[in-house]
């Protein structure tokens, strides 16, 4: 499916102070049908912001029949430009990263599926993904009942609970006090070589969700960090997994969010042990 691509600047007012919020929209392209409206879906980024590969990411969901919103996450610090994968542009982020408040990251999302939303092309079902500080944004995402299903790589700072300023966060505590039962169903993958999330980490990820009940479909797999970018990886990009996992990114999201299933109710019955 052919895409095209525009942009939105939305005023933000997290932590009293008013700004303006880049949020970047690709789209599919199908001018012979006016009347045509797709699912969308909000893709965060690293912290690099919108750089090419997460523009070429974002491009094959669109490609795939989603309106894509991605939102420019320093917009309290600088422009929505592309942040450079060098030492500079690393420090830069990596600063940025925990300058930002946690009130400012979430109202982010809710600006991203607001518009999404707004659309009239926008069937107002929406799905959440992203990567390193992404994934940890999107997972955040998925508190919003609005988001049906969420798929997380590599989400960083999650296990450790240090995402924003003070270095300070509740995405944990908020899984175990149950904020994500009856909402969208969450997939996790995480490289089992990845130096930013260690075992003991991925399984206290893992033990939360599954002690709090939540549908987590949680994947390791053999990769370091940031192993789907194909750019400036520092030779750590993996295509054929990347493609792998970009399909069952996608099955989740044709099941969950181009579907409309209706509300999910639960038989309650027992799986049958048979071979």
């Amino acid at each position: 499916m052919l895409i095209k691509t525009s942009y939105r600047d939305v005023p933000t007012k997290a932590n009293g102070r008013s700004g303006t919020m880049r949020i970047y929209l690709i789209e599919p392209n199908v001018p012979e049908y006016p009347e045509a409206k797709f699912p969308g879906c909000v893709v965060f980024s690293e912290i690099y912001q919108v750089t090419g590969p997460v523009e070429r990411f974002a491009s094959n969901i669109a490609s795939e029949g989603y309106i894509v919103a991605l939102p420019s996450s320093f917009h309290e610090f600088e422009g929505p430009e592309p942040i450079p994968y060098d030492t500079e542009g690393t420090d830069r982020g990596n600063k940025y990263k925990i300058e930002k408040t946690v009130e400012g990251y979430d109202e982010d999302a809710t600006l991203s599926v607001d518009l999404l939303s707004s659309l009239p092309n926008c069937t107002g079902r929406i799905a959440s993904t992203g990567m390193c500080l992404g994934g940890h944004l999107a997972l955040r995402a998925a508190f919003d009942p609005r988001v049906l299903a969420t798929f997380c790589y590599f989400a960083t700072d999650v296990h450790s609970a240090t995402l924003g300023k003070g270095k300070s966060d509740d995405t944990l505590i908020k899984v175990r006090n149950g904020d994500l039962r009856g909402k969208g169903e969450i997939a996790m993958v995480f490289g089992k070589q990845d130096t930013h999330v260690d075992r003991a980490g991925r399984t206290l990820i893992r033990d939360t969700f599954d002690d709090a009940g939540i549908t987590l479909s949680f994947i390791e797999v053999q990769a370091q960090h940031a192993f789907i970018r194909d750019e400036s990886s520092k030779g750590r990009w993996d295509a054929a997994l990347s493609r792998s996992l970009f399909g069952m990114m996608m099955e989740m999201f044709t099941r969950l969010v181009a579907r409309d299933l209706g509300p999910r109710v639960s038989m309650g019955a027992k799986i049958e042990h048979v071979c």
